[in-house]
């Protein structure tokens, strides 16, 4: 059975998107299927696959508010398929609100081709609205991307605290895969106290995975609808994406 991966994080600029594409083509580099869902109304997963939001004909909000069947976009691209999104999300959320049973929309939606694919990565948004809920009730896992600010740990309570009311009311079988610290720089002082200090504080929780550093070159990939591997196939930042998708590989 695959697994189902929301990538989440209720503090935006941390990386999250870009993370989910990379980490996606990662994985297809190790054989795997890879679907990747955006669940966010700014659309910003869909824009880096190189998709129009403006032009796209069936988005996510088809199967979470009418019921349609998921119907991922008929290309393959970079070796990844995507469900996309576009504006009309956002006005799916306060549908959302009336709607029976509400928290489990995704999740019905994704349970008749979870089998079809290896990972399906959620690009959840950084709100703790109910299109979070929604990915964080269809996944079996989650990962936490995390900035290494001190604002961002402080954050990190409020997260958790949701994770653990979406275990005991929603999703009993969500795990934490892992913490991802995201646009390190190790160079400041701060940062590094904050990197040890989510090593020392998370560890206890959920692994904490190799750090990402801080690159302009990943911004760039994405202006020109890239997996950073496809942009740079040198970048130094490359061998870490692969450690750390080896290891989200090995998670039973």
């Amino acid at each position: 059975m695959g697994k189902i991966i929301a990538l989440f994080n209720q503090s935006g600029g941390v990386g999250k998107t870009s993370l989910t594409q990379n980490l996606g083509y990662h994985l297809t580099q190790k054989k795997r299927k890879v679907l990747l869902v955006d669940l966010d109304p700014q659309s910003s997963l869909t824009i880096f696959m190189g998709l129009d939001p403006d032009e796209l004909e069936v988005t996510i909000q088809d199967s979470i508010i009418e019921g349609k069947p998921i119907t991922p976009y008929p290309e393959t691209l970079n070796g990844m398929r995507i469900v996309p999104a576009d504006i009309h999300l956002a006005a799916a959320e306060m549908q959302l609100i009336s709607a029976i049973a509400r928290e489990q929309k995704l999740k019905n939606a994704l349970t008749p081709i979870k089998d079809d694919y290896d990972y399906i990565l959620i690009d959840c948004p950084p709100t703790l609205g109910i299109l979070s809920i929604l990915g964080l009730t269809a996944a079996t896992h989650l990962l936490v991307p995390i900035q290494c600010q001190y604002k961002s740990l402080k954050g990190t309570e409020l997260l958790l605290s949701t994770v653990a009311q979406i275990k005991a009311e929603l999703n009993p079988q969500l795990q934490i895969a892992g913490f991802i610290p995201t646009m390190v720089d190790t160079r400041t002082a701060q940062e590094s106290r904050t990197l040890q200090a989510l090593e020392e504080n998370l560890t206890q929780l959920a692994p904490v995975f190799p750090p990402i550093p801080r690159a302009i070159a990943f911004a760039d990939a994405s202006e020109e609808h890239l997996p950073l591997a496809l942009y740079d196939k040198k970048h130094s930042a490359l061998k870490i994406l692969n450690k750390i998708a080896g290891k989200i590989d090995a998670i039973k």
